[in-house]
């Protein structure tokens, strides 16, 4: 077999939280054009995802809700069976930030980051997991992770918190999750040009700090992070388990 067919994803089912844009439609799109189907996820309806994922002739189903719910995870899992009986791949890609300095976070905005950030990505992949042994095909689990899983940040202290944790988590259900044949990685993207960065980028001093120590030169775009999630999607990855794939464009080589 052409080691090419081992990043098809054909037959295949993903779902993706925070499908509604950025990273997370990317993605999606990504997955689909490599033969899968999607469960789109997000706080509202997906429609432009849909509609791309539709016109590679592929099909997509969306779920609106708070996955700090466990009703929306349940709601969540449960499109995914009916509409196609399977799923095969889940990337917890939903996520949020609140910025302030360490005198002044508020507890709210640590709780809200914390319970969209590891809270929900741990009960969703708990859930998607027991299907997964259920059907005793194996499975992927992608997290997105961040630069801040290495890194301190600054005034970022709940999202910094959150993204280490996703970082050791994976690991944790890499080892409990192997002997089903479920491989759990994570992608830690660099500094990406979506709405979440937007108030780095509009700043010209801490846009150019950033630009100088990047060594590609350039913002990432969502577009990036396809190839890494194809990969770990696929049987190509099927030895890759447990690891945090960074996609910064040399950030961290600096």
């Amino acid at each position: 077999m052409s080691v090419l067919n081992l990043f098809r994803l054909d037959g295949k089912v993903a779902i993706v939280t925070g499908a509604t844009r950025g990273l997370g439609r990317a993605i999606a799109i990504g997955l689909a054009e490599a033969g899968a189907d999607i469960v789109a996820c997000g706080t509202r309806e997906a429609v432009e995802t849909k509609t791309a994922i539709e016109k590679l002739g592929r099909q997509c189903v969306t779920v609106v809700g708070d996955i700090t719910e466990r009703e929306c995870i349940q709601r969540i899992v449960s499109a995914a069976l009916r509409q196609f009986r399977r799923i095969d791949i889940l990337v917890n890609n939903a996520g949020i930030i609140r910025r302030g300095a360490v005198t002044e976070f508020t507890e709210k905005d640590w709780d809200d980051v914390i319970h969209v950030n590891v809270r929900a990505l741990f009960f969703l992949s708990q859930e998607v997991a027991k299907v997964m042994i259920r059907q005793g095909q194996g499975g992927k689990i992608i997290n997105l992770a961040s630069l801040l899983s290495f890194q301190g940040g600054i005034q970022v202290a709940s999202y910094t918190a959150s993204k280490g944790a996703v970082r050791t988590l994976t690991m944790l259900l890499a080892n409990e999750l192997a002997a089903h044949g479920i491989q759990c990685n994570a992608i830690a993207p660099g500094f990406m040009a979506t709405e979440i960065t937007a108030p780095l980028q509009a700043d010209p001093k801490r846009n150019a700090e950033i630009l100088a120590r990047i060594p590609a030169g350039r913002w990432g775009a969502p577009e990036d992070l396809q190839g890494a999630a194809v990969f770990l999607a696929s049987s190509a990855s099927d030895y890759v388990n447990g690891t945090t794939l960074v996609v910064d464009g040399g950030w961290l080589a600096r």
